[in-house]
């Protein structure tokens, strides 16, 4: 077992279906990824707004592509496009 981290760090919320549908592409995909819990409160999601520009949840980092991103249709797009059948 490697030490390594995934190259795909995935910010989420408990309980957040936007972001249940970004996991459910990762998994469909067999994509090893992190998941980062972050803060329910919008005003409190500071560590999401330094990676990706916004407070918004889902948002994954792909140190694989250099991708930053938000918006689940936006992630699940480029997840298919990039991983999936679409690559």
């Amino acid at each position: 077992m490697s030490d390594e981290q995934p190259a795909i760090t995935l910010y989420r919320l408990q309980a957040c279906p936007y972001c249940e549908r970004v996991v459910r592409t990762l998994d469909d995909q067999g994509l090893a990824y992190q998941s980062r819990f972050v803060e329910p409160m919008h005003s409190d999601r500071n560590v999401v707004k330094r990676v990706s520009g916004k407070r918004s949840v889902p948002a994954i980092v792909d140190d694989n592509t250099g991708v930053t991103m938000s918006e689940s249709a936006n992630i699940v797009e480029y997840l298919e496009n990039t991983y999936g059948e679409g690559a």
